[in-house]
């Protein structure tokens, strides 16, 4: 890395640089590692913070991507301390939400899109298998989300008693399941398959519907583009 690339903000006009544009423009103006810069604030003796909001961008595959990322995904990349680290963690967690506030305090989940919508920005950018169970009400409101397994980059396993023990004790009247592929495609594997006839198979047990499963992608690794797939809508629950 070339010291004028390592240098880049202090080579930037004071018109230029991010806090001034900002002032000027407003958010909307600024770019993704403007913004970014904004929060980080300064880089190191080697590298300066638009440079160091660069790599990390690009270490995540895109702005999106960093929503899911923990302390320690944010201490790998030269610069980030463990303050710093936490700081952006709890930025993350107020992104996730603000975005989950938008939904409403108990959003009504009561089709696969609105349960795709809600499972977005927790499933966005994580490389790793995880499978959540949403407890609802009588009315499809969530009573309340429970994060049952972490798998690993190609499977997460589950048990039915996992997924029902918070149900029976929160006396959900039904519940919904949804995990994330990490590769994108939503297409279920036999594993999910599998998971699924024996998650209908305890409901009918425990007296607890279960309204669908979700396997989370993303639209664009997608063939069909909805990023999604559900077995009610594939008529298997």
């Amino acid at each position: 890395m070339s010291d004028i690339y390592r240098s880049r903000l202090k080579s930037l006009a004071l018109h230029e640089r991010p806090q001034e544009r900002l002032d000027k423009y407003g958010p909307e103006k600024l770019s993704d590692t403007e913004l970014l810069a904004m929060l980080i604030r300064s880089g190191t003796a080697k590298l300066d913070v638009m440079s160091l909001c660069d790599r990390l961008i690009a270490e995540a595959g895109g702005l999106p991507q960093l929503i899911n990322w923990g302390k320690e995904d944010f201490i790998k990349i030269e610069g980030i301390g463990p303050v710093k680290a936490l700081q952006l963690v709890a930025v993350m967690e107020l992104a996730r939400r603000v975005i989950r506030g938008e939904m409403g305090e108990s959003p009504l989940l009561d089709s696969p899109e609105a349960v795709f919508d809600f499972a977005r920005p927790m499933t966005r950018g994580l490389d790793i298998a995880k499978f959540w169970s949403l407890c609802l009400n009588r009315k499809n409101r969530l009573i309340k989300e429970i994060e049952v397994t972490v798998g690993t980059a190609n499977s997460s396993l589950v048990h039915p008693r996992e997924v029902f023990k918070d149900a029976v004790k929160l006396g959900a009247s039904a519940i919904i399941v949804f995990h994330n592929h990490p590769s994108g495609d939503p297409a279920p594997s036999a594993a999910d398959i599998q998971v699924t006839k024996r998650l209908r198979e305890a409901a009918e047990i425990m007296d607890i519907e279960l309204l669908d499963h979700l396997v989370i992608g993303q639209p664009d690794q997608d063939p069909l583009k909805c990023g999604y797939y559900s077995f009610k809508n594939a008529g298997l629950i």
